[in-house]
Order: C-alpha cells, then sequence, then structure tokens
C-alpha cells in the first residue's frame, strides 16, 4: 500500500453513512456502560441494609466504618487492573474475543456477590461479598475501555464524537436503574422478617447479572471491528468481508491491498526464497 493509505474498507467505514447498524452498536456497546454504572453505583443502595442485617448487634445498627467504606469501594479498586490488563489483552487478541470474556466475568461475579453465603455471619458474609465484588469491579475496569473502543472503530468520522457521547451517556440510565430496583426490592420487603430483608440485596445485586447477559448475545452475534481486523490482525479480506455485510455494500479491496496482504501471510520465508535463486545465479556467473 503506497504511503500511508488507509485499506479500502476503512475508508469505506469512515464515510459510510448513518445507519441502524451503527445505532445497534450503540445499543450494545451502551449496555456495557449502563451494566458498569449499575454494578458501581448499587452497592451504595444496600450497605446500610447489610449492616442492619449483619451487624444490628451495633448502636447505631450501621457496619463499622471500615467495613461499610470496603464494601462500597473494593469494586473500584478493581477496575485499576482490569482496565490495564483487559485493554491490553483487547490489543492483542481481539477486542470482540476479550469483551465477551469481560462480561462472561461479571455475569459470574454480579451471581457470586448475591450468594455470598458464609458458615458464619457478619464479617465472613462481608468478606466473600468483597472478594466477588472485587473481581466484578475487574471486569468492569476491562469492559470500560474495551466499549469505548468498540464503538470508536465502527463509527464514521462525521458522528464518531457523537456516538461515543450517547454510548457514555448509558451510565446515567445505569445509575437511574439501580435506583428504581432498590426502591422497588425494598417495598416488596417493607414487612418481612429480619431474616427476608438478607433478600433485598442480594436481588438488587444479582439483577445486575441480566444486562450483562443479554449483552454478551448481542455482541457474539456481531463481527471483530474492522480496524482491529485490518490493521492488528493484518487480514484485510475478513475486515472487508464483514463490513459489507454489515453495512450492506460490496466493499472491494485494491490490487495494492491485496499483494501486501499476500506479502504479510508468506513473510520472511517469500523472501528467503525468493532471494535464494539470485545468490545462486551470482555465484553461477562468478564462475
Amino acid at each position: 500500500m503506497a504511503g500511508n493509505q488507509q485499506p479500502r474498507v476503512l475508508q469505506a467505514l469512515d464515510v459510510a453513512r448513518t445507519q441502524w447498524y451503527h445505532f445497534t452498536a450503540i445499543a450494545i456497546a451502551g449496555m456495557g456502560f449502563f451494566t458498569d454504572a449499575y454494578d458501581l453505583f448499587s452497592i451504595s443502595l444496600v450497605v446500610d441494609v447489610i449492616g442492619h442485617r449483619y451487624y444490628g448487634y451495633r448502636d447505631d445498627g450501621r457496619p463499622p466504618r471500615g467495613v461499610s467504606a470496603a464494601i462500597s469501594v473494593i469494586a473500584l479498586c478493581g477496575t485499576i487492573p482490569g482496565q490495564l490488563v483487559f485493554g491490553w489483552l483487547g490489543d492483542k487478541m481481539g477486542r470482540k474475543r476479550i469483551y465477551g470474556y469481560t462480561l462472561i466475568l461479571m455475569v459470574a461475579c454480579s451471581l457470586a456477590s448475591g450468594f455470598s453465603f458464609s458458615k458464619r455471619t457478619g464479617k465472613s458474609v462481608v468478606t466473600v461479598l468483597c472478594f466477588f465484588r472485587f473481581w466484578l469491579g475487574v471486569s468492569i475496569g476491562g469492559d470500560y475501555p474495551l466499549s469505548a473502543t468498540i464503538m470508536s472503530e465502527y463509527a464514521n468520522k462525521r458522528t464518531r464524537g457523537a456516538f461515543i457521547a450517547a454510548v457514555f451517556a448509558m451510565q446515567g440510565f445505569g445509575n437511574l436503574a439501580a435506583g428504581i430496583v432498590g426502591l422497588v426490592a425494598s417495598k416488596a420487603f417493607e414487612k418481612a422478617s429480619p431474616d427476608d430483608i438478607d433478600y433485598i440485596w442480594r436481588i438488587v445485586l444479582m439483577i445486575g447479572a441480566i444486562p450483562a447477559l443479554l449483552t454478551y448475545y448481542w455482541r457474539m452475534q456481531m463481527p471483530e471491528t474492522a480496524r482491529y481486523t485490518a490493521l492488528v490482525a493484518k487480514n484485510t479480506k475478513q475486515a472487508t468481508s464483514d463490513m459489507s455485510r454489515v453495512l450492506g455494500m460490496h466493499i472491494v479491496p485494491n490490487e495494492e491491498e491485496e499483494a501486501a496482504l499476500d506479502h504479510q501471510l508468506v513473510g520472511r520465508e517469500t523472501i528467503s526464497t525468493a532471494s535464494s535463486p539470485r545468490s545462486s545465479d551470482g555465484a553461477t556467473g562468478s564462475t
């Protein structure tokens, strides 16, 4: 490919008209941010319920300040290594595959958080909860950069900023959904016994697995982003095929792209094979 010219499939992607597929990508990537916000915000709504259930013997009926802080921020601590590790893996192994892994981990940890049990109550239950919340944070940290990257790589130049803003805006809806679920669960158990109150925080946390599971299904129906496939995986033909299908237009790689792809696939073996006859000819000529 001459100079720094982009593959034709990426040029087509940059100038493609806004269509239904772009809004599908917004919904799928946005659901990742929706789930992240729900999981991070919902815990603040149930800390007092956990304190009332397991620390009701205290005068104020609330967990110690350190316990309350640990429950609230442990997931945020997990987001830091999650962003670093899964972001790096996304560049190495592909956005689609790693995004799927983060969502699977998110579903598992959301459900496990709700099933945090122990033979002993109080500190033991909180410890188990914090363990799963940390790994939930790791999955959220991985989902956060991948969702934004997927949207930016699917968008065209003209609407890329607006589409990414729409994806980030889904965090507000996630916060709103957490508040609504918390209110409904609290109202449903308003007259429940102390033992049944334990279900409130478990239900609120476990519901976070639903949008993550739906997002996983929809994301697996989408192909890998063309920019990753063409520029990182060096498979321009596959990127062209994927984008021709999802954009509903026929994109043909130019001859230079096909020649460059063939060169990348054959690699050094082709170079060494091609240089051998020259060396042989040179030796014969000198003789």
